[in-house]
């Protein structure tokens, strides 16, 4: 399977650049991405900044929105929310939101999501946060209803927590099957078990080699235990190397990751990031996403495209 990298976008706090010139920016950075060779563009969809990127005061676009934007801004990449919170939105209208990201992207969209866990956005929003079992539960249906709406004419499901009649979702999608879902989270017990169910793709964080090792394993068992094919599902992860300029630079950008995985995360000239990343190839994973607050610039872009071209 080929090797593709995503854009991911946690972060809309630009210095120098004021709030009417926030998406031109935004765009400027999908279209360079795009230009350079990423597959995949992505927003986060969260209200508030997270913790181990800014504050929480920060500014962040909704992520519908702002992926229907840039669907006019760029012409091949594909688009999606690395991920959507089970708890923001029905799961049937976040079917009919990403449909229509596909229609309007001409077939582009990617449907992200994982079981949310920022309890202070809830808060603010008003949103329930229930317990991690409930939010699994509740994954577990939505992705059932959201297959159903990309695949069926007028699918029905009654459940626990979410229900559907008769549901319509016209225009359908343009991607046959419907857009592609990335399932973000390596939870061993229930997440990756979801999976095995649903998942096209799933996202991990770089948690060293042993750990995405028996991750891996055990998500081959559990596709397994329902007669899937280990293969059908993509392993995909944020990036384990940062390309830097300098030894100085490379530290900078390390020194700016959450403490937990600084341990996990080389910076390294272009010229040596393959090898980095070859122990990942060989591990299984075939799509490394890089996040704007480390590249964040054009010519950052550009030099991570360098790297590309050499892994490919």
């Amino acid at each position: 399977m080929p090797v593709w990298f995503g854009y991911h976008m946690p972060s809309f706090t630009f210095p120098g650049i004021p709030p009417g010139r926030l998406f031109d920016h935004v765009a400027e950075l999908a279209g360079a991405a795009e230009e350079s060779g990423f597959r995949l563009v992505t927003v986060m969809d969260h209200f508030y900044q997270i913790v181990g990127v800014g504050p929480e005061t920060d500014p962040m676009l909704e992520a519908y929105s702002t992926l229907g934007a840039l669907s006019q801004r760029t012409t091949s990449v594909r688009l999606g929310a690395l991920v959507s919170g089970v708890t923001y939105r029905n799961p049937a209208l976040l079917a009919k939101t990403v449909t229509t990201l596909d229609v309007v992207s001409g077939g582009r969209a990617m449907l992200g999501i994982g079981a949310a866990w920022n309890e202070s956005e809830h808060d603010g929003y008003g949103f329930e946060f229930p317990r991690v079992g409930k939010r699994m539960d509740r994954l577990d249906e939505a992705l059932t209803i959201i297959r159903a709406m990309f695949t069926e004419d007028r699918p029905t499901f009654e459940g626990t927590h979410y229900r559907i009649q008769a549901a319509l979702n016209v225009p359908r999608p343009i991607q046959p099957g419907g857009p592609r879902i990335i399932l973000g989270g390596g939870g061993e017990q229930r997440t990756l078990r979801i999976a095995a169910k649903h998942a096209d793709l799933t996202h991990w964080f770089p948690l060293g080699l042993a750990v995405l090792r028996r991750k891996n394993e055990l998500l081959n068992g559990y596709c397994e235990e329902i007669g899937r094919d280990p293969a059908a599902v993509e392993r995909t992860m944020a990036t384990p190397v940062l390309v830097a300029a300098t030894e100085a630079a490379g530290r900078a950008m390390v020194e700016r990751l959450p403490p937990e995985r600084r341990a996990h995360v080389r910076a390294v000239p272009p010229e040596h990031a393959a090898e980095v990343l070859r122990p990942y190839l060989d591990a299984g994973f075939t799509g490394f996403t890089f996040n704007n607050p480390l590249v964040s610039t054009p010519e950052a872009i550009a030099a991570v495209g360098d790297l590309l071209r050499l892994v490919a």
